[in-house]
């Protein structure tokens, strides 16, 4: 329906399309029908004036009488319809595509860091709007609008001419006011897109907002950016306006010009009074669907907009379940001089960093923070994909996997835990439908089944938004039981015990030594106690391996230049460089390239 740039469409909104291609197709048909039967009414005024008035015929008037009805029932018969048919088709493109759309929403979440807006499925609901709603119709009508200029010339080329002059000066206006509007709108929408984006990340984080006071800053801040949405919106309406009051003025001079052009024929006997009224009635039917077009810009403007960039990001979304099915992973893995910068970032934050795990082994990723270490999580579990280089499980690089086929055999702890709204079990069962025994067993393992018992509804307990109805740990217990539903073979945890108490702490100890062997293991942190349960140590610092190796042995080396690392009492579990002359005791091998707080141990690497 819109011409967006010269992009091919993306194959999710072609095929929904092209599968609507029959219901297009009525869809002619019905205006045509509809335009053609709006010619009963002028047909029915002329042959009054020309024929009932004259022959005073009262048979002949019940007669044509009788035909216009019909016809305006079957032209209300066909609106109907036509607009039950928009509608419907609507509804299925939404149903079709909101599938695609989300994923693409989802996928501009992995590749731009940060953005957490479903702005594609909003986009998806401005284009449906537009298509089950009074302002598409007026464009589906204008087409036959040459089909009424011609009806006009065959009752007399002089009414012809008017009535094509006429609808010329409003298709001037019409491409006067897109050129004066378009772009005006264009910059109010990305104001008012910012703007919502603003106020979504507002009330993720009503906590903070409230706790410290920022509610005032974020409301000014969110006023601002929203008046200037405001004042280019304003400023667009201003100037559709100027341009809609032309185009009635020039609509209802034209039908008197008309009218009287008709008079003057009917004076030199070169039209009837019939045709007199009849034309006025056929230019207003003409001219009614542009000036309408008009007036229903804006929506138009949104729509195609919306529907512009509905196929910029189904482009850029991936299709999946193309790729070649590939048996379930063992979890060897390997990194081969990966190297990856964020989007608009010039740096890498990744570099050329190589090194490989056996089937089973875990690392121990540890470094000062923003050394990369959680953008090195993320490009192992398929996330993010490297500029160079390749992360490899079971020597297929982690792109060529199916992700929906890869998912289950991967576990992933985020370093920012998010649940979903649902139960407990929805959430360990990765909102799937899942096995009861599988669940529990993922509970049991993680050491919170207890824990999930003691909730006042057990397993099915909804936890609210986000999981807003547990404390910080409890959200992270299930969440580690959700990495753990179905023994992946891949386990990243990105500090998994930032907001764990010690007793809590030591429990996930002795869950992840219960896992030794069972799973490979990529353990993203900065406490002693966890470093026990690694075969090897990773040292990452700037994004690039300052130090690999097995556990004992790096420990012992510690970082380049600043020798081996040891526990300071009341580190709170952080490893410590050592200081000159210092020896260290720990029996249990620690690693950290610098002094960290704790506090700061759980800022996001």
């Amino acid at each position: 329906m819109f011409n967006a740039g010269k992009m091919p469409l993306p194959k999710p909104m072609s095929d929904a399309l092209g599968a609507c291609r029959t219901a297009f197709v009525a869809l002619f048909l019905f205006s045509m029908a509809i335009n053609v039967l709006l010619l009963a009414a002028p047909i029915y005024m002329m042959q009054v004036y020309d024929r009932v008035l004259s022959s005073r015929s009262v048979e002949t008037l019940m007669m044509l009488t009788a035909m216009v009805i019909i016809a305006f029932v079957v032209m209300g018969a066909l609106e109907l319809v036509r607009g039950r048919v928009m509608t419907g088709m609507g509804r299925w493109l939404d149903e079709r595509l909101g599938p695609e759309v989300l994923t693409g929403d989802i996928i501009a979440a992995l590749r731009r860091s940060g953005w957490r807006s479903s702005q594609g499925l909003r986009d998806l609901a401005i284009y449906r709007a537009f298509l089950t709603g009074p302002g598409v119709f007026p464009i589906m009508d204008a087409p036959w609008a040459p089909l009424f200029l011609a009806v006009l010339f065959i009752l007399h080329p002089l009414l012809g001419f008017i009535g094509t002059a006429g609808a010329a000066v409003l298709f001037a206006l019409a491409l006067a006011n897109e050129f004066f509007t378009r772009k005006v709108l264009r910059e109010a929408g990305a104001a008012s897109r910012n703007s919502q984006l603003q106020a979504d990340m507002a009330v993720r984080n009503a906590d903070v907002v409230e706790a410290m006071g920022m509610l005032p800053a974020l409301v000014q801040r969110w006023n601002s950016i929203n008046g200037d949405g405001l004042a280019l919106q304003a400023k667009a309406a201003n100037r559709a306006s100027w341009i809609s009051t032309i185009s009635k003025v020039v609509r209802v001079a034209l039908q008197s010009i008309i009218l009287g052009a008709g008079a003057y024929l009917t004076i030199e006997h070169e039209a009837s009074g019939g045709v007199m009224i009849g034309a006025s009635i056929i230019l207003g039917r003409a001219l009614s669907p542009v000036e309408q077009a008009i007036g229903a810009w804006k929506g138009l403007v949104a729509a195609r907009g919306a529907y512009a960039r509905l196929k910029v990001q189904l482009i850029a979304t991936p299709v999946r379940g193309l790729r070649t099915s590939l048996p379930a992973p063992e979890g060897h893995l390997r990194l081969e001089a990966v190297v990856f910068a964020p989007p608009g970032v010039k740096e890498a934050m990744i570099k050329n960093v190589s090194f490989e795990l056996a089937a089973g082994e875990t690392v121990a990723m540890i470094g000062p923070s923003a050394a990369g270490k959680t953008t090195l999580a993320r490009l192992i579990v398929g996330n993010w994909q490297p500029q160079r280089g390749n992360v490899r499980l079971d020597g297929a690089d982690i792109s060529s996997w199916e992700p929906d086929e890869l998912g289950p055999h991967v576990g992933y702890l985020p370093q920012d835990i998010e649940l979903f709204a649902g139960t407990v079990r929805d959430n360990i069962a990765r909102m799937g439908g899942g096995d009861d025994a599988a669940v529990i067993e993922a509970a049991k393992n993680a050491d919170v089944h207890e824990m999930i018992l003691d909730l006042p509804n057990g397993y099915d307990t909804e936890i609210g938004d986000g999981g807003a109805w547990l404390s910080g740990g409890q959200r992270q217990r299930i969440a580690l039981a959700r990495a753990l539903y179905g023994n992946p073979k891949l386990l990243v945890l990105d500090e998994p015990s930032s907001s764990l108490d010690a007793s809590a702490e030591l429990r996930m100890i002795q869950t992840l030594a219960a896992l030794k062997g069972k799973s490979t293991v990529v353990l993203v942190t900065h406490r002693l106690n966890f470093l026990a349960l690694a075969d090897k140590v990773m040292i990452l610092r700037a994004g690039a391996i300052e130090a690999f190796g097995p556990r004992d042995e790096v420990m012992a080396r510690g970082p380049a230049g600043e020798g081996p690392l040891r526990m300071v009492p009341g580190s709170g579990g952080v490893p410590m460089r050592l200081g000159p002359g210092q020896h260290s005791h720990n029996q249990a091998p620690q690693g950290q390239a610098r002094q960290e707080q704790p506090s700061q141990a759980r800022q996001n690497s």
